[in-house]
């Protein structure tokens, strides 16, 4: 599983670029007994799930009406014929050149994008084994950029590269973008649906160090693209002083991130700023004097625990020297 979250991972990082809306497909293959299909994919538009192929057959996902005449099922089989052979013969090759004998995992990514104004983008393949990228194709304005970053020469890699250009250039990118158009005019309310970023300062102690972790939260905001900075006393923090900024998702379908950085008592002025599809404008907030208010909070807090243990120490002593009176009464009266 983590060798599939690596790219997981990627396909958040790819997608999320300045295109106006993109289509894109991960497809899987398992080499090796699984609970998982051998071979699946998913098809989303934008961050959305549209669709699910199980080694056997395509289901849609999520639509409110028919969408039969969005994805050609030829186009399904030609596809999913094509990119389970390529993965057959890839995992032959990687096995050649290792000694594992357990679970193998490859994968291939594949997103087009529609730019602003229905311009049609670039398209971007990109295959990994192991979690590792191996190798990515990008086509855009009909030129072609081919990366290799695995330790196998182009020819045996893809050894009928030129052939498959074609095929992109005539055949899968045409394709592609004809299927993100259609499913934008299915699912339009929906990958124009927007969420404002709910955001607000978080402040943990370290008993160790003395210092403290000063992190900026923005959740809930949907779509994903958000841009988020800090600052102390008017000026931006170095990224080297800065952890976390990862997008991560929440159970609802909305995203989340965090930036954090270490502070100390010294006084200063912190400031995140974040801007978001959502919003009209800049969302800033502002911390600053909390480390007094945290120290006073915990003044207070401490006098009141001691107040409180007071209050009950004072109340015992009176029931003491109260029995302590009325046992006396009771022997004198005796």
């Amino acid at each position: 599983m983590e060798r599939i979250i690596v790219l997981l991972v990627l396909l958040l990082r790819t997608s999320a670029s300045n295109a106006s809306h993109s289509l894109s497909l991960l497809s899987t293959y398992i080499e090796g007994k699984t609970q998982f299909p051998k071979f699946s994919y998913i098809t989303a538009l934008d961050d959305i799930t549209v669709g699910y192929y199980n080694s056997e057959r395509y289901i849609p996902k999520g639509n409110t009406s028919n969408e039969d005449d969005v994805v050609n099922s030829d186009y399904i089989k030609g596809i999913s014929d094509y990119m389970h052979n390529s993965f057959v013969r890839r995992s032959a090759l990687f096995r050649q050149h290792s000694q594992n004998d357990g679970i193998d995992v490859y994968q291939t990514l594949v997103v087009c994008e529609l730019l602003d104004f229905d311009k049609p983008g670039k398209m971007l393949t990109k295959d990994a084994a192991g979690g590792c990228t191996t190798d990515e194709l990008c086509y855009f304005n009909s030129n072609f950029t081919y990366i290799v970053t695995a330790n196998i020469a182009q020819e045996v890699l893809k050894p009928h590269l030129e052939e498959f250009k074609q095929k992109y250039e005539k055949f899968y990118y045409k394709i592609c973008i004809d299927t993100l158009r259609e499913y934008i005019k299915k699912r339009l309310n929906e990958v124009n649906q927007t969420k404002e970023p709910k955001v607000r300062f978080i402040q943990k102690a370290n008993a160790d160090s003395g210092m403290f972790r000063l992190s900026c939260l923005a959740t809930g905001f949907y779509p994903r693209h958000i841009n988020m900075s800090l600052f102390m006393d008017g000026q931006p923090v170095a990224d080297h002083e800065i952890t976390g900024g990862d997008l991560l998702p929440n159970g609802d379908g909305t995203y989340q991130m965090r930036k954090s950085l270490k502070i100390s008592a010294v006084k200063h002025k912190y400031t995140c700023s974040v801007t978001h599809l959502s919003l009209d404008h800049k969302l800033v907030i502002t911390w600053e004097d909390e480390l007094s208010s945290y120290h006073t909070g915990v003044l207070l807090f401490g006098l009141a625990v001691l107040l409180c243990v007071c209050v009950i120490l004072a109340i015992a002593i009176v029931i003491c020297i109260k029995r302590q009176t009325e046992s006396q009464t009771e022997d004198e009266v005796l």
